[in-house]
C-alpha cells in the first residue's frame, strides 16, 4: 500500500482532565512518527460531555482519583462503544489512571468503587505504599524488548483470564508489586504504569501500535519506513536498569 493513501486517527480521551507526568508526549510521539513517514495524522480530542467518536487508535492518560471520577463515569456511559472498537481491533493505549479504568474497575481507600469500561479483565484497589521511580521492562514481542519508563502510583492492578501481562520486571513494582509483571494486553488493548513520558523513550513500541493500528484499519501488512531513532534509543538507554 502507497504510504500517502495512509491516515491515522488518534482519539484522545480526556486529556485536560487525565494527563500527568508528560503523558502529551505520547500523543505527539505518535503524530511526528507518523508524519515523518508522510501518513496523514488526525487528532480528535474527546471531553467530557462529547460522545466518543469512530477512531483507528484510542489514548487515555493518567490523572488523580478526583479526575477519574468524572472521567469514570463519562467512559462508563459509553462502554458499550468501546468494548464494540475494541473488538473490532481498534488499538488501546490507557496509562497510569486510564490504565485502571480499562479494567472493571478501581477502589479508592476512600469513596465510592469506580466502574471501569472492562476492556481489560482486571481491577485495581488502592494500596498503602506508593511505587515511585523508573522502571525495565521485557516484552516478548517487540526488538528490543525491553520497555522503560517511571512510575508513581499507589493503586494495585491485578489481571485475571485472557488479560496477559504487557512485560516482565527488572527493574520496579509494576502492576502491584507482588507478581513481577507490568501492565497488560488483551486483543489491541494496552495497558501501564509507565509514565514519563512512555513512546518518546520507546519507539520501537511507538512504531508497533501505529503499524498495529494501520494493519487493523486497512488489513493488510504495513511497512513502516525506518527513521534515525539514536536520540531516542540514547533516552531509552539512559533509564535502561537504572534503579530508584
Amino acid at each position: 500500500m502507497e504510504k500517502c493513501h495512509l491516515k491515522l486517527t488518534i482519539g484522545h480521551l480526556y486529556p485536560k482532565q487525565l494527563n500527568l507526568y508528560g503523558d502529551m508526549g505520547n500523543i505527539t510521539t505518535l503524530k511526528m512518527r507518523t508524519e515523518w513517514r508522510g501518513i496523514e495524522f488526525e487528532y480528535l480530542e474527546i471531553n467530557p460531555g462529547e460522545t466518543i467518536c469512530d477512531a483507528d487508535f484510542y489514548f487515555i492518560g493518567g490523572g488523580q482519583d478526583k479526575e477519574q471520577v468524572a472521567v469514570s463515569k463519562e467512559m462508563f456511559a459509553q462502554k458499550d462503544f468501546l468494548i464494540k472498537k475494541r473488538d473490532e481491533g481498534a488499538v488501546f493505549l490507557g496509562i497510569c489512571g486510564g490504565y485502571q479504568l480499562f479494567g472493571h474497575f478501581y477502589q479508592p481507600f476512600e469513596g465510592e468503587k469506580l466502574l471501569g469500561v472492562s476492556l481489560l479483565d482486571a481491577y485495581t484497589v488502592a494500596g498503602k505504599k506508593r511505587f515511585i521511580g523508573n522502571v525495565t521492562a521485557h516484552t516478548n514481542f517487540l526488538a528490543p524488548e525491553t520497555l522503560v519508563g517511571f512510575e508513581n502510583h499507589s493503586g494495585l492492578t491485578y489481571l485475571q483470564g485472557e488479560t496477559k501481562p504487557l512485560a516482565r520486571l527488572s527493574v520496579g513494582n509494576g502492576n502491584n508489586g507482588e507478581d513481577g509483571f507490568e501492565g497488560g494486553r488483551y486483543k489491541n488493548v494496552f495497558g501501564t504504569y509507565l509514565h514519563g513520558s512512555l513512546l518518546p523513550k520507546n519507539p520501537h513500541f511507538a512504531d508497533f501500535l501505529i503499524r498495529l493500528a494501520l494493519e487493523n484499519k486497512y488489513g493488510e501488512n504495513v511497512e513502516l519506513a525506518p527513521l534515525d531513532d539514536s536520540l531516542e534509543f540514547a533516552a531509552h538507554k539512559s533509564v535502561l536498569e537504572k534503579a530508584y
